[in-house]
């Protein structure tokens, strides 16, 4: 049958299916993995003489076998597509009608018809498979290179009942699949939140402690030198503590009201905000030298607060994962119509198949010195796309960069086109 086929675009076959690459592959699982569906068509062969059987996915344009039972040798096999041009089945689709003869040397519609003919084809069969919804899925085909009786009113009645088994079959299996996979999420999310909680409780617990550890040693030493020395390490177990409780709400309220809010302003002190949270996190993490260099002149349109919140977060990851005694660059550039902010850092580069979660919820570096709740880049890159901007990570040569761009004319049109208050997430 293949020969048959037209050069004039790529067909899939049997190899695509077996891949797992099949543009229908789900409905050719479905059909495949049902018992019913080949008691079926092994049925309709032997009540009908007929020597080839198959379930096939129709469109306007794609023929597509989904399970077949072949004696004739005709070469289809599940996944095998031919020209939609070449089928009867294009018929039955645009039309609704079955299309049956049991010779075609003889028939009164399709006498000595081309395709019939090209295919060597004598008697066949092809019944319209629907959805419940009553849209069309394909056909029920069989085939025959030798004369049989697939007209007879009996023989019509019992196709016209397999296809409304096969119908339903389908809608059943579609059915169980969803529920499968609401199931395997519900799991999932059922771990998050077991992880979520042990994780919370981790990660407080320890600032929570070395908070009350800095209380007492004021308690029992009150004197200036010691007050100096405990005072850093507090402030650090308190910006550790506000941070998480910061990401906590955040995601939160974008989960309940939709997205995050921002307030945007034309000329946001944006500088001075990222001044501030670069000197929060060089007293919290004073193991790393932290070099600033912002070149923003212009004014700039955004949240500052929620940027410099944004690039906290990425502080924070950057600490988190920086080569011991290594210098984290934040550097603030701009073009006429972009602003970027990049924080950088030398470490052990994030691997291909950790980057695609990086920005998602609850995800981890599996190395990082504090596990943390996989909150702060999924926070800061919300953030980022609230300002209709976006963050880029890059590793090169053992620095791992990330990259918050913010387009000037999106945060102008936000301004112009949009109340404040109501920015959201989308």
């Amino acid at each position: 049958m293949n020969e048959l086929t037209q050069p004039n675009r790529s067909l899939q076959n049997h190899a695509a299916y077996l891949a797992g690459a099949h543009d229908f592959q789900a409905d050719i699982d479905i059909m495949t993995g049902s018992e019913l569906i080949g008691t079926v068509l092994e049925t309709i062969m032997l009540a009908t003489n007929m020597r080839f059987a198959a379930v096939a996915r129709v469109t306007a344009d794609r023929w597509v076998a989904c399970r077949t039972v072949d004696e004739v040798n005709f070469g289809l096999a599940e996944g095998d597509e031919i020209e939609i041009q070449s089928t009867f089945c294009q018929s039955v689709r645009s039309t609704g009608e079955q299309v049956l003869f049991n010779d075609v040397a003889t028939d009164d519609i399709y006498q000595n018809h081309p395709i019939a003919m090209n295919f060597g084809i004598v008697s066949y069969a092809s019944i319209p498979i629907y959805r419940s919804d009553g849209s069309f899925f394909g056909t029920l085909c069989a085939i025959d290179t030798e004369i049989r009786d697939v007209k007879h009113p009996r023989v019509v009645a019992m196709l016209e009942m397999f296809a409304s088994v096969i119908s339903q079959t389908l809608e059943t299996e579609e059915q169980l699949a969803a529920q499968e996979l609401l199931l395997e999420k519900e799991r999932e999310m059922a771990q998050i939140q077991e992880e979520f909680v042990a994780v919370l409780g981790h990660d407080l617990r320890n600032p929570v402690a070395a908070f009350g550890a800095g209380l007492r040693q004021l308690e029992r030493h009150p004197e200036p030198a010691r007050i100096a020395a405990v005072l850093p390490l507090m402030r650090s177990s308190m910006r550790r503590m506000n941070e998480l409780i910061d990401n906590i709400m955040m995601h939160a309220k974008s989960r309940l009201g939709g997205g995050i809010r921002i307030a945007p302003t034309p000329d946001a002190p944006l500088v001075q905000a990222i001044n501030e949270v670069v000197e929060e996190i060089r007293m919290a993490a004073p193991e790393h030298q932290i070099d600033l260099d912002l070149r923003l002149d212009g004014p700039v349109c955004c949240d500052a607060s929620r940027i410099a919140q944004a690039v906290s977060n990425l502080l924070s990851n950057a600490s988190n994962h920086a080569a011991p005694g290594s210098v984290i660059a934040v550097k603030g550039t701009e073009t006429g119509s972009e602003i970027s902010i990049t924080v950088s850092n030398r470490g052990e580069p994030i691997p291909d198949d950790l980057k695609r979660d990086l920005f998602r919820p609850y995800r981890r570096g599996q190395k990082a010195k504090n596990e943390g709740l996989g909150l702060g880049l999924f926070i800061a890159s919300s953030i980022a796309r609230a300002h209709n901007g976006s963050i880029d990570v890059e590793c090169v040569d053992g620095t791992t960069a990330f990259v918050l761009k913010l387009p000037r004319s999106a945060a102008t049109r936000m301004l112009e086109g949009e109340p404040q208050d109501d920015r959201l997430l989308a």
